[in-house]
């Protein structure tokens, strides 16, 4: 379903990369938590603690990593951080066999991937803009949108039936080896890497590390793009816990139940994945952007009022509410994340990256707590739905205004 006109031999080995390393994520997706609570017997503010500290460490560690990559072949940082991402996790595994496991050991290790995880991401943006061609960058980002909707799909099921057959870090093993199968993809691009030069005198150390700031803050379409997407995903994600608060714990549902809700939707994801460059040709970029933009804030407001029981009725809600957010992301997040590249100048791309990403991390980690907080005061239900009704207004911080004025231009140049 994957596959389709060849993007070239770099493209390909990236993929493999990419979809290797997914996969051992998703597998492996909340292994840290589960052996907090089944090895370690940590309570829930701790497990919450765990969730919040790796990503909040890991924004404020990458903040530096953002000029440190700009300027370094971008494979070897790739490489690098893949390595880093092995040793890290395997040592859990190891501790654990070895009867040495701690809490600690465990934020540690959060905040080392998280870290190594936002760099990767950074290096790997770049190196797909240098791989692929301009016409190509929507097509080549929904095939990998597409795979991370499959291996979220798929790999929670996969390493939670792991789980119970092999025990708690047997997914946490398969992690670490995909980190360095990853390397070895990313090896096989073969070919020389020039070491980027730069364009621009280098400024002072705070300079260097502001401007992927700067660069987002000072571009007419980025700007409110950054805020849009940043708000997004920080709403959505500060309700995954509390979703399960309520399904798990108030609703009844069953934990298979509870998977079924969304690791089926999953599916809207790689669909519209796969549409989006298809999309693009048949009504423009600028149209898509803004209408999937909108669209995927539109639903999250209709988890608050899932029925009681974890009957067919409730179920069917979570399953068409979770599918219409997931397959509107599907089809945003390539055309996004195209769109971001083709802005940015070459020699600003990692530390435009590295500044969004340590964004998105540090408002999910803020607001996951700050949402704890609430549904605390307020209980789960009024928490999600006021997360609800601020993702209605997010759709007013897309670029409406400045996409058309672009459009205008580009159509005058033309």
């Amino acid at each position: 379903m994957l596959a389709g006109r060849s993007l070239g031999h770099g493209f390909g080995w990236l993929w493999t990369a990419f979809a290797v390393s997914t996969f051992g994520t998703w597998i492996a997706f909340d292994a840290f938590p589960l052996i907090a609570i089944l090895v370690l017997h940590a309570g829930p503010a701790s497990v919450s603690a765990l969730a919040a500290t790796g990503l909040a460490v890991g924004a404020a560690v990458a903040v530096p990593l953002g000029p440190w990559v700009e300027f370094r072949r971008k494979r070897t940082v790739m490489i690098a951080m893949d390595l880093v991402r092995f040793t890290a996790t395997i040592s859990v595994p190891t501790a654990f066999a070895l009867g040495w496991l701690s809490f600690a050991q465990l934020l540690v290790v959060s905040a080392v991937v998280a870290t190594s995880d936002i760099a990767f991401r950074v290096a790997s943006g770049a190196c797909l803009k240098a791989l692929v061609k301009p016409e190509d960058l929507v097509a080549a980002s929904g095939r990998l949108e597409a795979t991370t909707w499959m291996a979220t799909a798929i790999g929670p099921p996969l390493g939670g039936a792991a789980i119970g057959l092999f025990g708690p870090v047997v997914t946490v093993i398969v992690n670490a080896l995909s980190f360095l199968l990853s390397a070895a993809a990313i090896r096989a691009i073969g070919g020389s890497e020039a070491v980027p030069v730069r364009s621009e005198a280098p400024g002072s150390r705070a300079a260097e590390l502001l401007t992927g700031w700067r660069t987002i803050l000072a571009h007419p379409v980025l700007r409110p793009l950054f805020f849009n997407t940043v708000l997004v995903n920080g709403l959505i994600m500060a309700t995954m816990p509390l979703l399960a608060v309520l399904m798990l714990g108030q609703l009844g549902f069953a934990p298979w139940q509870y998977g079924l809700a969304f690791g089926a939707p999953c599916i809207g994801g790689l669909v519209g994945a796969r549409l989006a460059s298809k999309l693009v040709a048949r009504f423009g970029q600028r149209n898509v952007l803004l209408m999937a933009g909108t669209l995927r804030a539109c639903w999250s407001l209709g988890l608050a009022f899932i029925p009681a029981g974890a009957g067919g009725i409730a179920l069917v809600l979570v399953l068409v509410l979770q599918f219409g957010i997931v397959a509107s992301m599907g089809v945003f997040n390539p055309v996004f994340a195209a769109y971001r590249l083709e802005q940015i100048e070459m020699d600003r791309t990692a530390r435009t990256l590295s500044a969004w990403s340590i964004t998105s991390s540090a408002t999910i980690a803020a607001l996951t707590a700050l949402w704890g907080v609430l549904a605390g005061l307020a209980g789960a239900r009024p928490a999600i739905a006021l997360a609800g009704l601020l993702l209605l207004a997010t759709p007013l911080l897309l670029p409406w205004r400045a996409l058309a004025v672009a459009r205008g231009l580009s159509t005058k140049a033309a």
